[in-house]
C-alpha cells in the first residue's frame, strides 16, 4: 500500500454525525491534510456536512468512494456495528483506517481486521485521544519507565449521565448494534489510558447491572483488575451519575498522579503528589507546559499523520490494532466475568468462545428475562 504523497494525504470522513464534526475541525488544523470527501447514505446530512466544511466530494457509500479512488485514509465516524465491515472494505482497497471507538464489537471482529491489515499493507488505528495530551503522555512515560517506582494501585472512573432520550437512536443500548453499555461505549477512553500506563492485566472480577435506562446493555459496571506488574485497579463505568466526572488515579511508590475532568483534560486538571522527602528528580518529574488546550482528536491526528509523513506508518499508526486489542480484551474479560459471576483470566477471555464472538456471550444478560436476538 502506498500514498501518492505521504506529506499531503487525502482523507475521507465516513458518517457525518456529531463526532464527524470533531474530526473535521481537527483536520482543518493540519494544513497538509486534505479533507477530500465525505460519505453518508442520508443525502441531506451528507450535503450539509460538505457545505459546512467545504468538502469537494460527497458520496452515499464507502463502496462508491473506493471505486472512484483518490483516497489515502478514511475516518470511520459511524455507529459501532459498522466499524468492522467498513474497515475490512477500506483495508481491502489498500486504504488506511482511523476508526472511532470501539474498534469493533468483539475480539473476533477485531482479529478479522488485523488479518486484513496483514493482507493489504494498509493500517488500522483507533481514536483514543486521551493518550496524546501532554498529561496522558507523561503519565504513560512515568508509569512505564519505573522512574517513580512500581505502580501499586489505580482507580479508573467514568461517571457520566445520560437521559432515556439519549437512547432514542435504535442502535444505542443494544448488544447487536452498540456492542455494550458504558463499559464499551464511554468508559473505554479511561480504561484505555489506564492500560497504556499499567500494561497487561492478568485477571478480573466484575459486576454489571441495568438499573434505570431503557437499554438491553448495562448502564453501570464495576470491576477489580489485577495486572502482571502486581498492581491492582478498580474500574467503574456509569451513565447514572448526576455529577459527571472522568477520573484516573495511579499510585506509585514515589508519587500519586491523578486527573479529573469530564470529556477532555487540560494541564490544570492533573494533580501530582510526590512522596514527602522525595528527591528533586522525583518532585520535578511532572513538569508540564501548564497551558495546553484540552485533550482532543487533534493531538492524536498529529501523531497519525506524522507517522504517514515520516515513513513510520508501516510499523503501525497510533493507536495501532494490537494496542487497541489490549483494551478490547480487558473489556471482553470484564463482561465475561459479569455474566458468569467468576474471576476471568486474560487467557480465558482470549480463548475462542461465545464472549470472543460477542460481549454478551450471545446469551441472556443477568438482568434480562428473555434472550435478545442478534
Amino acid at each position: 500500500m502506498s500514498i501518492s504523497d505521504p506529506a499531503s494525504p487525502r482523507v475521507a470522513i465516513v458518517g457525518t454525525g456529531g463526532i464527524a464534526r470533531a474530526h473535521a475541525r481537527a483536520l482543518a488544523q493540519l494544513p497538509a491534510v486534505s479533507l477530500a470527501a465525505c460519505v453518508d447514505p442520508v443525502a441531506d446530512a451528507r450535503e450539509a456536512f460538505a457545505a459546512e466544511f467545504a468538502v469537494p466530494r460527497r458520496v452515499p457509500s464507502l463502496a462508491e468512494l473506493l471505486e472512484g479512488g483518490g483516497i489515502d485514509v478514511v475516518h470511520l465516524c459511524t455507529p459501532p456495528s459498522t466499524h468492522a465491515p467498513l474497515a475490512l472494505e477500506a483495508l481491502g482497497a489498500g486504504v488506511h483506517v482511523l476508526c472511532e471507538k470501539p474498534s469493533a464489537l468483539s475480539l473476533s471482529e477485531l482479529d478479522a481486521i488485523i488479518a486484513a491489515e496483514r493482507r493489504s499493507g494498509a493500517r488500522f488505528a483507533t481514536v483514543f485521544q486521551h493518550r496524546f495530551g501532554p498529561g496522558g503522555a507523561r503519565l504513560i512515560e512515568l508509569a512505564r519507565s519505573g522512574r517513580l517506582g512500581s505502580v501499586r494501585t489505580a482507580t479508573c472512573e467514568t461517571l457520566w449521565d445520560r437521559p432515556p432520550a439519549y437512547f432514542d437512536p435504535p442502535w444505542r443500548g443494544r448488544w447487536g448494534t452498540e456492542g455494550g453499555g458504558p463499559t464499551l461505549g464511554h468508559g473505554i477512553h479511561q480504561i484505555d489510558l489506564l492500560l497504556a500506563a499499567l500494561g497487561p492485566f492478568t485477571r478480573i472480577c466484575a459486576s454489571a447491572r441495568r438499573q434505570a435506562l431503557p437499554t438491553n446493555t448495562e448502564d453501570v459496571s464495576a470491576a477489580v483488575v489485577e495486572f502482571a506488574s502486581g498492581a491492582v485497579a478498580t474500574i467503574i463505568s456509569s451513565l447514572l451519575s448526576v455529577r459527571e466526572s472522568s477520573r484516573l488515579r495511579i499510585d506509585l511508590e514515589l508519587a500519586s498522579i491523578e486527573v479529573e475532568h469530564v470529556y477532555g483534560y487540560t494541564d490544570a486538571d492533573w494533580r501530582f503528589t510526590p512522596r514527602a522527602g522525595a528527591p528533586t528528580d522525583v518532585r520535578s518529574a511532572w513538569d508540564l507546559p501548564g497551558d495546553s488546550p484540552s485533550s482532543s482528536h487533534l493531538d492524536q491526528f498529529r501523531a497519525v499523520y506524522g507517522a504517514l509523513a515520516d515513513g513510520t506508518a508501516p510499523a503501525g499508526l497510533p493507536v495501532d490494532s494490537a494496542s487497541a486489542r489490549e483494551t478490547l480484551l480487558l473489556i471482553t474479560a470484564l463482561y465475561q466475568s459479569a455474566f458468569t459471576g467468576t474471576w476471568v483470566t486474560r487467557e480465558e477471555a482470549d480463548a475462542p468462545g461465545p464472549f470472543h464472538r460477542a460481549l454478551d456471550g450471545g446469551g441472556r444478560a443477568p438482568w434480562d428475562d428473555v434472550k435478545e436476538e442478534h
